[in-house]
């Protein structure tokens, strides 16, 4: 019988801290097999990464391990660097999630390659270089000459981790251990990146293991699953059976807690009510952009960043408009140009009739008690120095000073249960609290004026799925509720479907299409839509392994190209490039169905 290319039995680990013993990883075994790929999935904490930075010989100073684990046959577990470092870099080796703060910064991409090509394979300088480049070409990376001599800063997210992926496939490693890969990735550059990590197995033999929480991305890639919860395998087997018949309550809570892109179905969870037609239209934006000078070159001068460029849409009261779109696609300058946060280049905003685009102060204050936004880092947004009851009430203390404080933690007490917030936990302050708590007091705290708006900028995008299920649920009902209208805006298309009656899809600070969502995700018209629906995972390995990819082929332009807008309209490129460039028009090709205009291809 062949000897697994990884066999970790029994192992345990424990991190002395200030609270006392924490028991990271409690007697995990597990085998991975040549050219096999096994997924290990879990929400944050259940100890995934701490297994195998263990097994890569990376585990913090306070960190205590016992059990095993074999390296082809080989104990490697207590093994001294010197002698470690024969195997991991080159026979074992690792993606980390952020590979900007991986890579090297003040060391130039070709020489990170080639460092272990000559430590491991005594490669000549110049073979290394070689080599160096032909793996950059291997992994899709343009002009692969001229990147071996850039820094990582230079490269965009989706390249630097094609770089960390062909550093670590360089050396042709037995085995490739990859920590949450494409986690900080748009989903097109995530589909790419996937797709590479497939075919590079393939190619050479290489057993994996992927490490991550997104269920989509292990039904894309593994062939068997391990399934974690506080330190402990709580259910393995094939990939197959474990999504379509899960035996333990956690994985089945898991798969159910999953937003689904393929349907809209919630599964006995909280659903959106319909919009009715005559609703009162809370928020209207005509044409608004927002432009900013970027300084170019040694010698002065600037370019015009067009982060949002004639964007227009309206939300009715009690209606949710998903904003979908990629980084840099403009989602979150619009949503602080919309609350006259950053104050638009041109267009109109009106709340409830009045247009705050040019209010004065006063004005835009009293406008303020309507708007409000939850953000992303909730942790980020709340005063580390404020009881969470006291952040709760504030807004109450600016808009409605003749409360009395009695009154005010009574009002912050009530909506602190509407959000399922325990009252015990009014005094704590926000680093006591998990990140799931911190978002719900963020929603709280936008909510206790019962606003007319309220903005969700990836408000959900940091939490474990079991998290972000519960806090979608919490929206939808007060939503219900209090009927407000929301502008939720994400990069994950399973979560808009969820949540929003329309969605808009932005693409370098212009509309693309403009739909319901029933009309969006069922008849999507625009190629980029199509290819952003295509390349989200569905957590479904019968459906992920047989769907066809739409494509975008090259490079994304820059935002500071004028022409940049044109990608999908190449037939308007005007013949001098200092001419008057074309400005892509949206058409109705459907009721209430808006496509931004491109060639057929």
């Amino acid at each position: 019988m062949a000897v697994p290319v990884l066999s970790i039995e029994d192992l345990k680990i424990d991190f002395q801290t200030y609270d006392g013993v924490v028991n990271a990883v409690r007697g995990v075994s597990l085998n991975v097999e040549r050219g096999e790929v096994l997924g290990v999935v879990g929400e944050s904490g259940s100890g995934k990464s701490q297994t195998f930075m263990a097994v890569m010989g990376l585990l913090a100073a306070n960190g205590r391990l016992s059990g095993s684990a074999k390296f082809q046959g080989q104990e490697i577990l207590g093994l001294k660097p010197r002698a470690l470092n024969k195997i991991r870099g080159s026979k074992m080796t690792m993606i980390f999630q952020d590979p900007l703060t991986a890579l090297t910064p003040h060391v130039r991409i070709g020489e990170q390659i080639a460092e272990p090509l000559r430590l491991h394979l005594g490669m000549s300088d110049k073979a290394a270089r070689a080599h160096a480049k032909d793996w950059l070409q291997r992994v899709r990376i343009p002009d692969a000459a001229r990147r071996l001599d850039q820094y990582p800063h230079e490269l965009s997210g989706g390249m630097r981790q094609r770089v960390m992926i062909a550093g670590a496939m360089a050396c042709s490693p037995e085995l490739l251990i990859a920590d949450e890969p494409t986690t900080a990735l748009d989903v097109t550059v995530q589909a790419e990146i996937l797709d590479l990590m497939a075919e590079l197995g393939r190619e050479t033999g290489t057993a994996m293991v992927l490490i991550t929480h997104d269920m989509g991305v292990i039904a894309r890639l593994a062939d068997r699953v391990c399934v974690m919860k506080s330190g402990a395998y709580v259910e393995e087997g094939p990939a197959d059976a474990i999504f379509a018949a899960p035996k333990d309550p956690y994985t089945q809570a898991l798969l159910a807690a999953i937003p689904r892109l393929d349907r809209a179905d919630r599964g006995g969870r909280p659903t959106l009510e319909p919009v009715a037609a005559d609703a009162p239209v809370v928020v209207e934006a005509k044409d608004i952009e927002v432009h900013f000078p970027v300084n170019h070159g040694l010698f002065g001068g600037h370019k015009l960043l067009r982060a949002v460029d004639g964007v227009s849409f309206r939300v009715r009261q009690g209606e949710t408009l998903g904003v979908v779109g990629e980084s840099g696609c403009g989602k979150s300058t619009l949503s602080r140009a919309v609350l006259n946060l950053i104050p638009p280049t041109g267009g109109v905003v009106t709340v409830l009739g009045r247009d705050i685009t040019n209010a004065d102060r006063e004005s835009m204050r009293a406008a303020r008690r309507d708007l409000q936004i939850v953000f992303q880092d909730p942790l980020a947004s709340l005063d580390p120095r404020m009881p969470i009851g006291d952040s709760i009430a504030e807004p109450l203390q600016v808009f409605r000073p003749g409360l009395s404080r009695e009154d005010r933690r009574a009002a912050a007490a009530a909506m602190m249960e509407r959000c399922g917030l325990a009252p015990d936990l009014v005094n704590r302050y926000p680093h006591e609290l998990s990140g799931g708590q911190n978002q719900r007091v963020g929603i709280a705290r936008a909510m206790i004026l019962e606003p007319k708006l309220v903005i969700c900028d990836e408000a959900v995008s940091a939490l474990d799925v079991s998290i972000r299920a519960q806090i979608i649920d919490l929206l939808i009902e007060l939503q219900k509720q209090l009927g407000m209208a929301m502008m939720f805006i994400s990069h994950d298309l399973a979560v808009v479907r969820e949540i929003s009656h329309r969605v808009m899809v932005l693409y370098l600070g212009r509309v693309m299409e403009q739909a319901s969502r029933e009309q969006l995700y069922e008849d999507p018209r625009h190629p980029y839509t199509k290819a952003l629906l295509s390349a989200a995972p569905i957590p479904d390995p019968k459906i992920e392994r047989t769907r066809d990819r739409v494509r975008l082929t090259g490079e994304p332009p820059s935002p500071l190209d004028p022409l940049a807008a044109l990608r999908f309209l190449p037939s308007k490129r005007p013949i001098d490039s200092k001419g008057p460039v074309y400005a892509p028009q949206l058409r109705e090709v459907a009721p209430g169905h808006l496509v931004s205009e491109f060639d057929p291809v």
